[in-house]
Order: structure tokens, then sequence, then C-alpha cells
């Protein structure tokens, strides 16, 4: 599976295609300095453990995509001395976590 966004951004994502490879650039972001721990839960299902320091870019983040990309479900919490980022989408957006899950893995800092 390829990470190019034109290859799995859905075509329900509301973000125009020009600001999609910026959005990306924010998650990459966020993978390579405040990612931890990635965790698979389920086919549809990621948990995240993040440093507490990326709670406000995380916060804001997760709500911009949300409103762009409404099958995700993003539920932030402590956890143990680091900030739990749950991400969930429907059965029919799998590839779409699947190619997050990539590019965390590939930038995870620790």
């Amino acid at each position: 599976m390829t990470t190019d966004p034109q290859t799995w951004v859905p075509e329900s994502c509301t973000l125009p295609s020009a600001q999609q490879p910026l959005r990306l650039a924010e998650f990459d972001d966020l993978f390579a300095t405040a990612l931890l721990q990635q965790e698979r839960l389920s086919p549809t299902a990621l948990r995240w453990r993040l440093d507490p320091a990326a709670e406000a870019t995380t916060r804001d983040l997760t709500a911009r995509e949300s409103s762009c990309c409404s099958f995700f479900s993003f539920a932030i919490a402590a956890d143990a001395g680091a900030l739990r980022l749950d991400v969930q989408v429907p059965a029919a957006h799998v590839d779409v976590l699947d190619a997050l899950a990539l590019r965390a893995a590939a930038r995870m800092t620790a």
C-alpha cells in the first residue's frame, strides 16, 4: 500500500485537495515529534501514546480532521504519563487507518 495522499484520501473528505498535503504534513510532524507508541487494537482502531506536551496540538489537529473527515472518531485521555489518542474508523475506511498507521510507524520518535 502506498501512503501517497492522492491514493488513499477518501472521496468523502471535504478538505480541499490543495490543503491535504499540508494536513498530512501536520500528522507527520506530530508523529515525528510526539509519538511514543502505536498499538493496533482492532482492524478499525488504533491507539497512539503521545508526549503529553503535544496535547494542544493533538486536540487542534484531531478537531480539524474530524470536521473534514467525519468518519474518524478520536478520543483523547491522559494515560500513565502520556497522552492517549484512540482513533477509530468504520470498516469501509480501514485503508485510511492502515495508511496512517504506516506513516506513524515510519516517523515514530521512540
